[in-house]
């Protein structure tokens, strides 16, 4: 009896799944919300249908123009709701918990108190799949959020997604290079990413696997020592001895390649990881993952060569490799671009070089079309006012950064930036007032920013003047 219950209910939740997931591709939002809570209320762990519905909450938030009382008033439930959703906590009522959490995700779904809040819930659950996709959602929205950002890639680590683990680690290097923290776990993601070390796929979705996967402590452990001789360059020879014999057993995988270049890009031996990135190109001429760890390996070794030539103090040298690899990288982005025209990624990186160069049209053209990427929308919006800006057209660019400006819910640093240029053209264009309100924002969110607390204080003092006389 009870399995024939058990059986009904998975139709049932299949059935609002479908019915979701149909509303959800028409854009019908709030249907959308509506179905696909109650499929996970009938089945918690029915991860796609929570992944769907995150991205509905996500989208229908984002459709919604809330004026600033509205707001208020919304953090105020939200408050009200985590509380009642931390007694469930306590209290042991997980699954409850879980649920309230997406009443609270309905919200507001990326507002970071709420995130976290869902991520502690689906812990609790025994969920790393729904916590991992709920931190992952979030930051795609707020990809200036390096708190965010951080918090997903000591997740891609737990699960063992060390490659991208590596990368998010990378771009948190890239905005916090003196966190030593932060340095030491790219080094330990780097070194993991070079095991062929599997295991997510097999837990993924199995009751407990997550949690065997996390303490299988002989085979992490025998995993750390070896990481330990990658990181510190010990034994490299040993290590790329045995990954060159795994390529030569297996010439088709191109995991082994990509471990064996891991490896020599560790010690930096950019070339010898150039050369067998490229033998792997020849096995698939069209992974594009295969062709940006050779972009970026091509780079390190520009770099490098870039830096001998420092040290020597050849600075007619240097500034030829320098233009060498900016050329490459153009040239490099231009060719990806035509071959893999549908990575809205890849059309995002060209146009910043086209507006690297002054190439303001071709950077627009570039833009418009990566800005249908949910990830990239807001940079690409930011830099299509800008090219205006700098083409003299400041409607224009005024347009794109209202839009950029209005979309944002967090006083980041992509909306300082968006801030301070509409800021600027207001004071260009003589509204001063404008000008000194948008410079305001900036100035009580961060003082520090670039020139603001100059500029705040000398339009104000104009704006003053001009209501005193």
């Amino acid at each position: 009896m009870d399995a024939v219950k058990s059986d009904v209910v998975q139709q049932q939740a299949q059935n609002f799944f479908t019915k979701g997931v149909t509303a959800f591709q028409r854009h019908n939002w709030d249907i959308a919300v509506d179905l696909l809570t109650q499929c996970v209320k009938l089945v918690p762990g029915f991860s796609k249908a929570r992944k769907v519905l995150r991205d509905a909450q996500i989208a229908r938030f984002r459709s919604e123009r809330k004026g600033s009382f509205a707001m208020q008033v919304l953090d105020f439930k939200c408050k009200m709701l985590r509380v009642k959703i931390q007694g469930f906590l306590k209290a042991g009522k997980k699954e409850t918990a879980l649920f309230e959490c997406e009443k609270l995700m309905a919200m507001n779904p990326l507002l970071a108190d709420n995130v976290h809040l869902a991520i502690e819930c689906a812990e609790a659950c025994e969920m790393p799949d729904a916590a991992l996709f709920t931190v992952e959602a979030a930051y795609e929205n707020n990809p200036n959020d390096m708190d965010m950002l951080l918090r997903v890639a000591d997740y891609y680590m737990q699960v063992g997604e060390y490659t991208k683990a590596r990368d998010a680690y990378v771009k948190l290097n890239a905005s916090r290079p003196m966190d030593q923290d932060i340095l030491k776990k790219l080094k330990d993601a780097e070194a993991r990413s070079t095991m062929k070390d599997g295991g997510w796929e097999e837990a993924a979705g199995k009751k407990g696997g997550f949690r065997e996967l996390i303490r299988d402590k002989e085979k992490a452990a025998m995993l750390d020592a070896k990481n330990k001789q990658v990181a510190a360059g010990e034994d490299a020879e040993a290590l790329i001895a045995e990954a060159k014999e795994k390529v030569e057993k297996e010439p088709g995988n191109l995991n082994l390649y990509r471990a064996l270049a891991r490896i020599y890009s560790q010690n930096k031996r950019y070339a010898e990881a150039i050369e067998t990135l490229e033998a792997a190109r020849k096995v698939n001429p069209t992974d594009p993952e295969l062709d940006r760890n050779l972009t970026a390996t091509k780079i390190n070794f520009f770099n490098q060569e870039i830096e001998k030539l420092q040290a020597a103090g050849d600075e007619n040298a240097v500034v030829e490799k320098m233009q060498e690899r900016d050329q490459f990288i153009f040239d490099d982005l231009l060719d990806r671009v035509q071959r893999y025209p549908n990575d809205l990624r890849l059309h995002f990186e060209l146009g910043q070089q086209y507006y690297k160069y002054e190439y303001y049209d071709d950077a627009i053209s570039q833009f418009q079309i990566s800005q249908r990427s949910p990830k990239d929308r807001l940079d690409s919006l930011y830099y299509i006012g800008m090219c205006f800006a700098k083409k003299g057209q400041p409607d224009m660019a005024v347009m794109q950064l209202e839009t950029a400006y209005d979309s944002i819910d967090i006083m980041n640093d992509l909306k300082k930036q968006i801030c301070y240029e509409l800021g600027d053209l207001a004071e260009q264009a003589g509204d001063l007032t404008k000008a000194a309100n948008y410079y305001k924002e900036v100035y009580v969110a961060d003082i520090g920013f670039e020139d603001i607390q100059n500029r705040y204080m000398r339009v104000y003092q104009l704006v003053k003047g001009q209501q005193q006389g």
